[in-house]
């Protein structure tokens, strides 16, 4: 059926074979590993981490990271396995391709636009938030909030003057000075990744060191949002209930790693890079799952340190902007030059985030576009860089648009649902292959196939259900727009049909 079409391995494999035309092979094990912390550490950690703990979870975010964290290493076991047998740009999708067929590839290549562009949306959105902090940080003046905000944000000032945001400049140009460095090039925007990846990490546990002396062991208990909790003032001054199921006890713990879970993407970032990278039989599973397991540690131990710092209910008071820098200058007294520290630490973190994100939606355009599923001007080269640099012009509107007009908290959750979806295929993809290809060379092996893929597409769907509403509602949206555009171009246009 032509739906379901799929590319042969070996037509995969000569298409990462062929360097002459395609994108360099400039990245070793270090780089990826690089650009995955690169991508996890950001808004997850220092945004995410007080929404989920002030919205759902409370202290028990802890235990969101490790449920969103056991998800994702099921999800990186399964990734790590086809980036070691495709090295393809194109992440999820190219694997679907050659699985499942053409029909779940677009599926999940549309996904994954809600996972990157989406994300990098997102982060730029925390990345103005965190901006105006550090202007007040330095004795300026913040931004005007009607020009750091989306039309979707409002908040009361101290005079008790409620503003609306018009358009988000500050998100605008992180994102046109990061897209002209990925048309420079990968290995450039390389080098600048690792450098900012090694100061963030270093920034993180700095704040665990030192906040852990501040820990208020009375703001772990209960360790569990309980279902009468007192509801807390959000900064339009209404009221936010704890009563809903998904907003205490283990139903928060549940949403909670939903919403985290975008911190998580990162992994998934470093096998889009794939195509790129030296030796990638052996560098991609290295990059996917030591970026994991290195993050999933800093996390938990980041957010055990910051619920103890600050009660969870400061973070719906507070607006969850610049939560961390909130918690140091309120509780950690002594410490308001680590509070700035933090704040370019995150800003310069938030800007390697946006770097990867961007880079891994131009490859799985570049992909798709190779495919005959979107234009030809999605894969055009820059004759000197050899980057996507049409590709990366077009993300910079689009993200732009999202960044400028959407508000943080719903470009977020739509992220960690294109992921999560991405996650759940990738994973059925690897029973499917084991079954349809028992004798393929698989430099590295998923461990205990089915059970491993299995477990990891039931918790990340449990994750995906957490977040019924209007979020489903808006991806479900998106999906339908997905497939129209399928059946009306990228069908009839696929080089597998013609």
């Amino acid at each position: 059926m032509s739906l379901f079409r799929k590319k042969t391995i070996a037509t995969l494999l000569v298409q990462a074979a062929d360097s002459e035309k395609g994108l360099k092979r400039t990245l070793g094990a270090g780089s990826l590993i690089a650009l995955g912390i690169g991508a996890i550490i950001g808004a997850g950690l220092f945004v995410r981490t007080a929404l989920a703990a002030g919205g759902n979870a409370g202290p028990a975010v802890t235990i969101s990271f490790i449920v969103a964290a056991v998800g994702c290493a099921f999800a990186g076991l399964c990734y790590a396995e086809f980036a070691s047998i495709i090295p393809i740009a194109g992440s999820a999708y190219t694997y679907a391709y050659a699985t499942m067929g053409e029909i779940v590839a677009w599926i999940i290549g549309w996904a994954l636009i809600l996972e990157y562009a989406l994300g990098a949306a997102t982060v730029s959105i925390s990345w103005s938030e965190y901006l105006n902090n550090l202007l007040v940080d330095f004795g300026g003046r913040p931004l005007p909030f009607e020009w750091c905000h989306s039309p979707l944000d409002s908040a009361k000032d101290a005079a008790g003057v409620l503003h609306t945001g018009i358009i988000n400049i500050p998100a605008l140009v992180i994102l046109l000075i990061l897209s002209l460095l990925l048309i420079k090039g990968t290995q450039e925007s390389a080098i600048v990744n690792a450098i900012i990846v090694t100061i963030k990490v270093a920034i993180v546990i700095v704040f665990i060191a030192v906040g852990w002396g501040f820990i208020n062991p009375a703001n772990h208990h209960p360790y569990m949002i309980p279902a009468n909790a007192p509801p807390a003032i959000q900064p339009d001054g209404t009221p936010y209930s704890y009563t809903p199921f998904f907003n205490h006890g283990w139903g928060g713990v549940l949403k909670g790693a939903a919403v985290v879970f975008f911190a998580f993407i990162g992994f998934d970032a470093v096998s889009t890079a794939a195509q790129e990278a030296k030796n990638p039989k052996r560098d991609m599973p290295i990059g996917i799952l030591g970026s994991l397991a290195i993050c999933t540690v800093l996390y938990i131990l980041f957010s055990f340190v910051l619920t103890g710092v600050a009660p969870y209910q400061d973070f719906v008071r507070s607006g969850k902007e610049a939560s961390v820098t909130y918690a140091i200058q309120t509780y950690m007294h002594g410490y308001s030059w680590l509070g700035t520290m933090v704040t370019i630490a995150i800003l310069m973190g938030f800007s390697s985030v946006i770097l990867v994100m961007l880079l891994g939606q131009s490859r799985v355009f570049f992909t798709m576009s190779q495919d005959g599923l979107l234009p030809k001007v999605f894969s055009d080269l820059h004759p000197k860089f050899r980057t996507p640099y049409k590709s990366n012009m077009i993300l910079f509107v689009f993200v732009g648009l999202l960044s400028g007009f959407c508000s943080g908290t719903v470009a977020g959750n739509l992220t960690s649902i294109g992921t999560l979806l991405a996650f759940v295929l990738v994973c059925f993809g690897v029973i499917i292959l084991r079954k349809k290809d028992p004798t393929l060379n698989r430099p590295f092996k998923t461990p205990l196939v089915p059970l491993v893929p299995i477990l990891g597409a039931i918790i990340c769907s449990a994750m995906i259900f957490s977040l019924w509403g209007l979020t489903l509602t808006v991806a479900f949206i998106w999906m339908v727009i997905g497939l129209i555009i399928y059946f009306s171009y990228s069908k009839n246009k696929s080089k597998l049909k013609n």
